[in-house]
């Protein structure tokens, strides 16, 4: 009980905080959307930037903490696109945003501060390895995914496929600064002391803006469509995805710091990149966003099981 009031409920005090100011309208729409225009596409992408710039790959770098973590995400992303064709008849365009719900857990605005309030600033080093390839791969599978169906729908060629997937991706602010952040690490790069500082600046804005404006956000999109779709949104993200992080960590033998990163990260809801991600191609929008208040609030509860089965 003391890990859910020290680690976790503060961190869903201020998304609260963030739903209650838009519910009594003290937090308009508009304010909402510029505060999470700042924070997705200018202080978080800075947060990312620093972290794999400054991430020291040699200690925290481990290949099976990886495949722990993303085998989780796939299998994810599989169970919730056959689950929306075969349990509940969506098109197959839904059935790849249901999927991408299943697939994007959200390891910044969730998972990091969680993390750092469970373990300390230095346990984010495992966080930052599995954040540096998140958007990445997610939306590499996500984009590849919806492509491909809608060019077998269209009858279009293959061969304009990886164009259109590397042009969506390089679109999105969080893969250009992970993309900048590892060539600044590999270049072994420094910053001079005054852009350093305003750099920091920016960082320290970064998690709770995000979590007051994602609070925001949730409020405009409460509860409304298929429920039973949310309930396997929310059991896949809930509990498949760190079920098998937790295996397979076991496993392979990790790191107890490593352990607690995948395992962690892995029991985050949804992150609000699924609601953008059904927003972009118009699809299941009402299911992902209700997916995300509905498992963020369930994961008050979920984030501190699995936290106290945790070393």
């Amino acid at each position: 009980m003391q890990a859910l009031i020290d680690v976790i409920l503060p961190v869903f005090l201020v998304i609260g905080a963030g739903y209650l100011a838009a519910w009594k309208g003290g937090f308009s729409e508009s304010a909402v959307d510029g505060l999470m225009q700042f924070t997705q596409n200018f202080a978080v992408p800075c947060l990312l930037f620093r972290g794999i710039w400054q991430l020291d790959l040699g200690p925290a770098f481990d290949p099976w903490l990886i495949v722990a973590f993303y085998t989780g995400s796939v299998v994810g992303f599989t169970a919730g696109f056959l689950g929306a064709r075969v349990l509940f008849g969506r098109d197959w365009e839904d059935c790849v945003a249901i999927g991408f719900c299943c697939l994007f857990a959200n390891t910044v605005m969730l998972g990091l501060p969680i993390t750092e309030r469970a373990y300390g600033p230095e346990a984010l080093q495992f966080n930052y390895v599995i954040v540096a390839l998140h958007s990445p791969i997610c939306y590499a599978i996500g984009i590849t995914a919806m492509e491909i169906v809608r060019a077998r729908r269209d009858g279009l060629a293959a061969r304009h496929l990886p164009g259109k997937v590397t042009r969506a991706m390089f679109r999105n602010a969080l893969v250009i600064a992970i993309a900048l952040g590892a060539v600044a690490n590999l270049a072994d790069a420094r910053l001079p002391d005054v852009a350093a500082h305003a750099l920091d600046l920016m960082i320290r804005t970064a998690l709770p803006a995000a979590l007051f404006g994602m609070g925001g956000v949730l409020y405009r999109y409460r509860p409304e469509g298929d429920f039973r779709v949310i309930a396997m949104i929310c059991a896949v993200s809930l509990v498949l995805h760190p079920a098998i992080a937790w295996t397979l960590g076991h496993l392979f033998g990790l790191s107890t710091g490593a352990m607690r990163s995948v395992v962690l990260t892995a029991a985050m809801a949804p992150g609000i990149n699924t609601y953008v991600f059904a927003n972009m191609y118009g699809r299941a929008k009402r299911v992902a966003a209700s997916g995300v208040l509905v498992a963020t609030t369930i994961s008050v509860l979920t984030a501190w099981g699995w936290l106290t089965l945790l070393p």
